[in-house]
């Protein structure tokens, strides 16, 4: 807590001195109805404020992101309830070479990305670049504070990219992060004749991932492009996950797209799911889009997934034009069964100042191809965004679904936006 409290001084700092000061305010309003019974429920409107707010001096930053929600009617136990989900110092072109971030900041990484409490370094001279970074895990509920037991909830890792090559990229990179999960209380049967029961405490060991990963791609903007990526789990010595996607131009109008995905289960060290048996997958897809008109395209998919001992495939269809889109899509095999057809339209009016927008879809699935009973679903949505002044914006969107489950499930959103950008 204390790293944050210094954090917090210099960003006082900062405040006072600020050259810029920029951001985005949010206010939502969100309706909706629990049922606590089949007979009985309660209705609530809940509320969310949210602040992205960022202090500039030259290279120098504050930046913050934070949430405050709540309930306006029939308050829940926690609420209200403030979340933080970015407040870090960030100095740029140190030397100009390096990147500095030091606070709770966002980390994207393909094996364990999210919100860490720690240092982050960029450093990038030429076609080369290298970040390196380390820090906690974030408490729950994105707290103020610091995690307990930072040497069992850190995240530690880099890596390094060159475009030293035309029309190529590549990466490599490691990652090490532990969490520490929490111990609990359950009861447990005595192993003798009396079975009795007993309080027994459970404290499972940290668990961990660490991955080495390999990214290659190149791109050739009048024909290719092409993308891959490669997950070795150092734990468990072997291949986690490889991707690979591809997009051809057959012409000016005619893209084809290839996608292929090996994965196997993502699980952390010394986890109990560890002992399960468990099986690979193997994923292909193959699509093209098809330019009809400068404001019309027509797109097709085909994807076929293998299990360990059964398959699935999914096929798609859509039309995208300037007023809106329409699309269908069909699941079937080891995944279950499904028939969606969803149309959505959208359409800026009086050179901005109006965008409304309504949508509806209509499935019909099965869990199992097996199963005798098919489920039908029915969702509509209907809203405008109003945007009066160019920082300033309103949307409203009423939401129904209907099926077996969710009877009649009707909901309200709106949403206030609010940029500024203000030079001191």
């Amino acid at each position: 807590m204390k790293k944050l409290i210094i954090l917090l001084c210099l960003g006082a700092t900062m405040m006072v001195s600020a050259q810029n000061i920029n951001g985005r305010f949010s206010s939502s309003l969100y309706s909706f109805e629990r049922y606590d019974s089949p007979t009985t429920s309660e209705k609530y409107l809940r509320a969310y404020e949210m602040l992205n707010l960022n202090f500039n001096y030259d290279n120098i930053s504050i930046r913050s992101y934070f949430n405050l929600e709540g309930n306006l009617s029939n308050k829940m136990e926690y609420d209200p309830r403030l979340r933080f989900y970015n407040l870090y110092f960030e100095a740029r072109n140190l030397l100009d070479v390096a990147t500095i971030k030091l606070g709770r900041q966002p980390i994207i990484n393909n094996v364990a990305g999210g919100l860490f409490d720690g240092a982050l370094v960029n450093i990038k001279k030429g076609d080369y670049k290298f970040s390196a970074y380390y820090g906690g895990n974030v408490p729950a509920y994105q707290k103020l504070q610091l995690i307990d037991n930072w040497s069992d909830n850190y995240l530690l890792g880099g890596k390094f990219t060159t475009t030293v090559l035309k029309d190529f990229q590549f990466s490599v990179g490691y990652i090490n992060k532990n969490y520490k999960p929490e111990s609990y209380k359950t009861v447990r049967l005595l192993p003798d004749l009396t079975l009795n029961p007993l309080l027994v405490e459970i404290e499972n060991k940290s668990n961990q991932f660490q991955f080495i990963t390999g990214e290659l791609s190149y791109l050739n903007k009048d024909f290719i492009s092409v993308f891959t990526r490669y997950d070795y789990d150092i734990n468990f010595n072997q291949t986690s996950k490889f991707e690979f996607e591809s997009r051809t131009q057959g012409s000016d109008r005619l893209n084809l797209n290839v996608y292929f995905n090996y994965r196997s289960p993502k699980i952390r060290y010394n986890s109990i799911f560890a002992v399960f048996d468990y099986g690979n997958t193997y994923e292909v897809e193959l699509g093209a889009d098809y330019q009809i008109s400068s404001a019309v395209t027509l797109t097709g998919k085909f994807g076929n997934v293998e299990y360990k001992d059964d398959n699935a495939q999914r096929l798609g269809f859509g039309l995208a034009t300037e007023w809106g889109t329409v699309n269908y899509r069909k699941t079937f095999g080891y995944a279950g069964e499904l028939d969606a057809v969803s149309l959505y339209s959208g359409y800026t009016l009086f050179d901005g100042l109006l965008t409304p927008s309504i949508g509806v879809s209509f499935t019909k699935y099965k869990l199992s191809p097996n199963d005798a009973e098919s489920n039908n679903l029915t969702t509509l949505l209907a809203g405008f965004n109003i945007r009066p002044l160019r920082m300033l914006s309103f949307d409203v969107q009423a939401q129904y679904m209907d099926n077996k489950i969710y009877k009649n499930d009707f909901r309200f959103f709106f949403k206030l936006n609010h940029w500024f950008n203000l030079n001191l």
